[in-house]
């Protein structure tokens, strides 16, 4: 099948302080979620002069792919859209339409399965195309790539450089995995192997393909940044309340791995870099953050892998037996309910 461009598709985040409170109200809308507890999270985000880094590293990824691509002989045109803040992935695809393409890959930056991780970017692909209009490209989605070698490798690579950074072996400090948390309810909903808990499981395995290759059997895996109601049930452990558990068993060291997000953005450095590493302090916990995978040169080119497997036919590569999943075209549900 040939393909005439290939769209970026990430979540979006504000670049400046104006943009802060419009862009809380797109992630928000339809939530119930009240004006105060807005406030607050714009206040993380005004710490950091209202700008979130992940259209930026997104950019800087998308310059890296384009160079793949290049190399590996794909005429590609890259285009960058996004759920939630300009350039909303309504207008690109408007664009794409101006500009001819009548087909096109589409990467999510997201490893995972689960509603926000997958579906509602397949979603975000049919609300595109609906409002296009008939001129809309067929767009079709890349899986999900959480167990790909090169993921792998660039988040163990971090995971190293951080216990380098740390002065510590593998061994001498805590390794801890953490993701998005989400409400419990949402995580049992059933993978397109018939068990549940596919998010969970798919974070799980990834933190063992890891910690495999950084040599470390025993290990943690976290979550962070819940924001719904206290009497949902939400994944746990929480990083905060686990730093406590961890100074309770008197463990002087922490290596956190933020595996489940592909780029920093203020659930990152805030979460993480302010919060976490704040209270590892007032815990007397020496404490290093390892890098996100976007970083890591090895990113565009897993990307390139996925759009291979689809132009061309090439083998699935990645390091477990759980089901790939995560592909759709022109927003429809997955064939597995593991999307």
């Amino acid at each position: 099948m040939t393909f005439d461009a290939l769209l970026f598709l990430s979540f979006g985040g504000p670049e400046g302080p104006e943009e802060v409170r419009p862009f809380l109200e797109n992630v928000t809308r339809g939530r119930g979620v009240p004006p105060e507890r807005l406030d607050e999270v714009a206040e993380h985000y005004h710490h950091f002069g209202g700008v979130s880094p992940i259209n930026r590293l997104n950019r800087d990824i998308m310059v890296a792919l384009r160079g793949e691509l290049e190399s590996a002989g794909r005429d590609l045109p890259v285009y960058f859209g996004n759920r939630n803040w300009h350039p909303m992935v309504e207008e690109t695809v408007a664009q794409m339409a101006a500009d001819g393409v009548g087909r096109a890959l589409v990467f999510a930056t997201s490893a995972w399965g689960g509603y926000s991780g997958c579906r509602q970017y397949h979603e975000d692909i049919a609300r595109a195309r609906e409002a296009v209009g008939p001129r809309a490209p067929e767009l079709v989605k890349l899986r999900q790539f959480f167990d790909h070698p090169l993921f792998v490798e660039a988040n163990a690579d971090a995971v190293r450089a951080a216990f380098t950074e740390l002065g510590a072996e593998p061994g001498q400090a805590r390794l801890v995995f953490t993701a998005h948390s989400i409400p419990l309810r949402a995580d049992e909903e059933i993978g397109p192997d018939g068990a549940p808990n596919w998010y969970s499981r798919q974070v799980a395995e990834a933190a063992r393909l890891v910690a495999g290759q950084v040599g470390v059997d025993d290990y943690d895996v976290v979550w962070q940044s819940r924001s719904g109601p206290a009497h949902v049930p939400w994944l746990e452990p929480d990083i905060g309340d686990h730093l406590d558990e961890l100074y309770a068993q008197g463990v002087p060291a922490v290596v956190v791995s933020p595996i489940g997000f592909v780029s920093d953005h203020l659930e990152v450095v805030w979460d993480l870099d302010n919060e976490a590493a704040e209270l590892a302090e007032e815990l007397g916990i020496r404490f290093r953050r390892a890098a996100t995978a976007g970083t890591d040169p090895r990113f565009p080119q897993m990307i390139v892998d996925l759009v291979a497997e689809e132009t061309s036919d090439a083998p699935v590569q990645k390091l477990s037996d759980m089901p790939t999943a995560g592909r759709g075209v022109n927003g429809e549900p997955c064939d597995d309910a593991g999307c």
